[in-house]
């Protein structure tokens, strides 16, 4: 059996959902770690901003807006 294929979060449009895998960016990481953003975690991408500057995201069941910078470093298979 292949292993599941990772992508980016950023690489996701409004709906899709995935399980957060892991991160690719250390000192993110460590921030992402303390507002509950955790590896296991179904993400959901809800909208992106006006200007598409940021993301909300639902994660479990918690709401947040993440950074593209942060979307990229967040590694869904």
């Amino acid at each position: 059996m292949p292993f599941p294929r990772l992508t980016a979060a950023v690489h996701f449009t409004a709906g899709m959902s995935g399980i957060i895998d892991r991160f690719t960016n250390e000192d993110l990481a460590g921030k992402l770690l303390d507002i509950g953003v955790r590896p296991g975690s179904r993400l959901r991408i809800v909208r992106s901003s006006p200007f598409g500057s940021c993301w909300y995201v639902k994660i479990d069941r918690h709401c947040l807006a993440l950074r593209k910078q942060e979307l990229a470093c967040i590694m869904i298979k």
